[in-house]
């Protein structure tokens, strides 16, 4: 080889095509999965070159453009991946926290549902039970009461009949002088249940025959039971015997020992009734107030007096 000339150089720089500098090289970094080691991602750095789109050949702008894309899908698709490498070195409170929350939420939302479907206590329902018996048994013994009230009994008195009636001097139990008078009646009525579903029991004060408000005789009527809607006659017997009568006898008095005048006479007596609608839960009373008014007439005794209108009944 020789040397060339200066006037060779000159005439090769004429002769030659004129070329712009050649640009520099770049290079395009793209993700990957050990994105996390700084040594991998310095080689991957420079392990991919990105020429000038004005200093590469044209063959390689599709070259080009194919790799872009590739890049851009590696870096979205790396940016959504996790690696157990990442997860284990992100900070331990971020990493509990991001996948334990939803569990969290999950569980505080499932926790007052089954507060209310939590059952309630066995001692609530048998509460509850008790009580609710007591009043559907409360609403039911009114219903009871309430309809059996109505439903009173009927009395009716029939008649009254004097056997025999004396009056006589005699003394009391203290020596007094004074008439003494005795007898001997029977008393009948009849009494009627009108109730349709319950008996009742039946008693009596002591049935008064008075004269001059003094008692002269008395009687005690036996207690009895009468069944629902039935009737029955009651007889009882009103006697007396040596009563004391300190100066009211006067109009009694007679020869023959009977009297010889009408003698207003009152006969007076309570009737109670008790009925058993439920047993002795609920026990409805029907009380009558009775007195009859009795015209003495000594022509009637031994006959049947009639108190059908004579009486009243309170």
């Amino acid at each position: 080889m020789h040397a060339k000339t200066d006037s060779e150089v000159t005439s090769l720089a004429a002769s030659s095509p004129t070329r712009s500098p050649r640009r520099p090289v770049y290079y395009v970094q793209s993700p990957s999965r050990d994105s996390h080691d700084g040594e991998k991602t310095a080689t991957s750095f420079h392990s991919t070159p990105a020429l000038s789109p004005m200093g590469s050949p044209p063959h390689s702008h599709a070259s080009l453009g194919h790799h872009s894309r590739e890049s851009s899908s590696s870096r979205f698709s790396g940016s959504r991946k996790i690696s157990p490498n990442d997860a284990s070195r992100a900070p331990h409170g971020k990493s509990q926290k991001s996948w334990k929350q939803p569990d969290v939420i999950e569980e505080e939302g499932l926790l007052p549902n089954e507060d209310r479907h939590k059952p309630l206590p066995r001692r609530c329902y048998v509460l509850a039970f008790v009580v609710g018996f007591i009043l559907l048994f409360t609403v039911f013994s009114l219903i009871l009461w309430g309809a059996s009230k109505p439903m009173k009994p009927k009395i009716a008195i029939k008649s009254i009949k004097f056997d025999h009636i004396t009056v006589q001097a005699g003394s009391d139990s203290t020596g007094v002088a004074t008439d003494m008078i005795s007898l001997n009646s029977t008393v009948k009525f009849t009494y009627r249940n009108t109730g349709t579903f319950f008996g009742v029991h039946v008693s009596a004060t002591p049935l008064d025959l008075l004269y001059s408000e003094i008692v002269i005789g008395s009687g005690e009527m036996k207690k009895f039971h009468q069944s629902r809607n039935s009737q029955r006659a009651v007889r009882v017997a009103v006697v007396g015997n040596k009563i004391a009568l300190y100066g009211s006898g006067a109009g009694l008095s007679s020869s023959t020992g009977a009297p010889s005048v009408p003698v207003q006479l009152k006969l007076s007596f309570e009737l109670r009734s008790r009925a058993y609608v439920l047993g002795k839960l609920v026990k409805p009373k029907f009380n009558k107030r009775i007195d009859c008014s009795i015209n003495l007439n000594p022509k009637h005794i031994n006959a049947t007096i009639s108190l059908k209108k004579s009486c009243t009944y309170d």
